[in-house]
């Protein structure tokens, strides 16, 4: 007897990320965009405010539209299930998470009248993160300083030439949250048992 295909949920953390963008873009359409502008982009506001703290991680999964949604989903969905396996679901929950607040903390702070909403950082975390997969104690692959190189010294040149609604301080941010926990992770799996910082993870 012939057994068929299945569908598996091969990367959770990747899909349900993609599917919680999805719903989220469903629900600022049914909103006329008033969902965005309170639970998913991250802007100055009151601290006494709990919004202000959900957006901090809730602006990820926000987008300005279906072609800025489907642009971040397209390398989400192609990196991630690779860094999943290789680095667990729980490990790219906190790469999102992390990557979530430091972008999110650094443009409250920088750019209080404007609002940033998308899950770029992430994605430019997931880009550095899949450059060190191949790492190796007290060495650093040529494919991160490529990558690094390309990616993020477009988006500084961006940052200071152009003139759009790009946060590339973000994407800049995102990349070097991403770059340091890959390191963190790789040294980590390396010597599962040596303390960090006085620590055992």
């Amino acid at each position: 007897m012939k057994r068929g295909f299945r569908i598996t949920y091969n990367a959770r953390v990747t899909i349900t990320f993609a599917l919680i963008c999805f719903a989220v873009q469903l629900l600022d359409l049914a909103t006329g965009g008033r969902s965005n502008e309170v639970l998913f982009s991250v802007y100055r506001s009151s601290l006494l405010n709990p919004l202000t703290w959900l957006r901090f991680v809730g602006h990820i999964f926000g987008h300005a539209g279906w072609d800025h949604m489907i642009g971040n989903m397209m390398y989400l969905l192609i990196l991630g299930p690779m860094l999943e396996e290789k680095y667990g679901t729980q490990n790219m929950v906190i790469v999102i998470v992390t990557t979530a607040l430091v972008t999110g903390i650094s443009h409250f702070i920088l750019f209080p009248r404007i609002a940033m909403l998308g899950a770029s950082g992430v994605v430019f975390a997931f880009i550095l993160l899949s450059s060190i997969t191949g790492f190796e104690e007290h060495t650093i692959p040529l494919t991160f300083l490529m990558v690094a190189a390309l990616y993020l010294g477009q988006q500084i040149y961006d940052m200071v030439t152009a003139v759009d609604n790009i946060s590339h301080l973000s994407h800049i941010l995102g990349g070097a949250t991403g770059a340091a926990l890959g390191f963190a992770m790789n040294r980590r799996r390396l010597h599962p048992s040596r303390p960090v910082y006085g620590r055992r993870f």
